[in-house]
C-alpha cells in the first residue's frame, strides 16, 4: 500500500476516542493479518509499516491517520497474538507493507 511517507501527527483527545472506538475492535477480533488487512479494507483503511510501528492509513487520500499504539494495539502486542508480520520493505529503508 502506498501511503504517506510520515508518522501520523498526535492525536488529539477526541479524535484519539473516536479511532478506538471504531478501530480497536477491528484489531481486537483479527485472527491473523490477511483478516485484519480486509476487515480494514471493507471500512476503507489500510496497514502499513514505518519504522517499526503499525500505521493506520486512509485509503483514499493515503494519509497516515494514527499508529497502533496511538490506539492502545501496538505493533509487539498484536504480533504477539497474529504472529510475525511479514513485510515487504520500500526503497526507503523505513516503510514496509504486508508481503
Amino acid at each position: 500500500m502506498i501511503f504517506d511517507q510520515t508518522l501520523p501527527a498526535k492525536l488529539d483527545s477526541e479524535t484519539r476516542v473516536q479511532l478506538v472506538r471504531f478501530l480497536r475492535p477491528l484489531l481486537d477480533s483479527a485472527a491473523d493479518w490477511p483478516g485484519l488487512v480486509r476487515s480494514l479494507a471493507a471500512r476503507g483503511y489500510g496497514l502499513g509499516f514505518r519504522d517499526g510501528r503499525l500505521i493506520v492509513v486512509d485509503k483514499m487520500t493515503g494519509q497516515a491517520l494514527c499508529t497502533g499504539r496511538d490506539i492502545d494495539r501496538p505493533l509487539a502486542a498484536l504480533a504477539r497474538r497474529l504472529g510475525r508480520p511479514r513485510l515487504r520493505a520500500t526503497a526507503d529503508g523505513h516503510s514496509a507493507a504486508l508481503a
